[in-house]
């Protein structure tokens, strides 16, 4: 309570402090013989002053922070592409930094320059064509420059690989990355969404996966059978919102069934072997230097974006869309190391969307090797396939892959 009375004092002595202030700044200005918004020429002279001393402390640290922290901060970038990136980045801090310089120049300059002096009226300058079009022509000229610029490494950036280019899938889901490379073809193997089991996470399309997903949809724990049996069971008494869940259960995995039926029919065989020597890779995404790489990109859930920061390297993987992007390592693992002075700096791949509570967790080391170290790695890989590490036997075709449809 005493506490309370205390700062309620406080405040009502401290209110009662300023207004006697107010009073005396009046009583002082009626002394002054002059009004409240009439300035001095000393504070004129004062204010251009110190107008100027800001501009000169704004303009040192700004350069001072650029010589601290690099030119922008993003340090030499990793790829063939990112250099390109770059050097379109670069124009446009060059523009915008010399346009910041000779604008705040002016706005400060003339303050201190032409301050308020006494009998020397304002000079009314209300318009100035030559100048009005100065001002437009210049800048659209310069942004159409910019633009058409920025276009054209956009489309090279998007546009086709060749040849010898090698592709990669990353795979994304919440909350983690996974690579497939294409194997000793360079085909990356179909795949669908309907064949996602625990051993097909990426729901690759081969004529051992299409049965196993036939098996499953039929045969499973929760499969078309069991659901058949349940509902047909009259020992079990359900009440009517479970026995709707349960029946709509069963109607949608009879759909799909069919339509894997319709997908082994219609599959062509020799396609599986573009799928069976894909490389799944988790964790860490090996890279080799010089070497040009076409990413296709897939997401499982919701909207992820592939993120390397040192390749200037991004681009969305969204549900139910192919993406793509593509760019060349310039520098190992290894080379940024020496050139970063940082023993334990890796590549990194990132998710640049907010894809969930653990958003976070969601990245990947990327490890850039030279040739002889890449391919020693990728030698080590051949027995560790698709087909070695998720169907090392072929599976074989259910027995009965005849339901009954109620």
């Amino acid at each position: 309570m005493e506490n309370k009375l205390i700062i309620l004092l406080v405040i009502v002595l401290g209110a009662i402090a300023i207004a006697q202030l107010v009073r005396v700044y009046e009583i002082s200005s009626k002394l002054r013989k002059h009004q409240e918004h009439e300035v001095s020429n000393r504070d004129n002279n004062l204010n251009g002053r110190l107008m100027f001393a800001f501009m000169i402390f704004l303009f040192g640290s700004f350069i001072y922070l650029m010589k601290a922290y690099g030119w922008t901060g993003r340090g030499s970038a990793a790829s063939e592409e990112g250099i390109e990136m770059d050097w379109l980045l670069n124009l446009n801090f060059v523009i915008i930094i010399a346009i910041f310089f000779l604008t705040n120049f002016l706005l400060f300059f003339f303050t201190w320059k032409y301050v308020k002096k006494p009998g020397v009226p304002a000079f009314y300058y209300p318009h100035n064509n030559k100048l009005e079009m100065l001002w437009t022509v210049v800048p659209a000229i310069v942004l159409a420059v910019i633009i058409i610029l920025g276009l054209q490494t956009w489309s090279h950036l998007t546009g086709p690989t060749n040849s010898e280019a090698e592709r990669i899938e990353l795979f994304s889901k919440q909350f983690d990355w996974t690579a497939r490379y294409a194997g000793a073809d360079n085909t990356l193997g179909l795949y669908d969404y309907k064949l996602t089991l625990d051993n097909n996470e990426l729901a690759l399309l081969t004529t051992n996966t299409i049965d196993s997903s036939l098996n499953n949809m039929l045969n499973g724990v929760t499969g078309i059978r069991s659901l058949q049996k349940l509902l047909n069971n009259r020992d079990t008494i359900f009440s009517d919102s479970t026995l709707n869940v349960l029946r709509t259960d069963l109607s949608r995995k009879e759909r799909l069934y069919r339509f894997l039926t319709q997908m082994k029919q219609n599959h062509n065989a020799k396609l599986d072997a573009s799928a069976w020597d894909d490389i799944i890779q988790k964790d860490t995404l090996y890279l080799c230097k010089g070497q040009e790489y076409e990413i296709a990109l897939r997401a499982k859930d919701v909207i992820h974006s592939a993120y390397f920061p040192h390749f200037r390297a991004q681009m969305n993987a969204v549900p139910g869309m192919a993406t793509r992007m593509k760019f060349t390592p310039n520098k190992t693992t290894a080379e940024m190391r020496v050139e970063k002075n940082d023993a334990k700096f890796n590549y990194i791949l990132m998710c640049n969307k907010i894809c969930g509570g653990a958003h976070y967790k969601m990245k990947m080391v990327v490890v850039v090797l030279d040739r002889p170290a890449y391919k020693k790695w990728m030698d080590g890989k051949k027995n560790a396939t698709f087909k070695d590490q998720y169907f090392p036997v072929a599976a074989a075709a259910p027995a009965d892959t005849t339901a009954t449809m109620n």
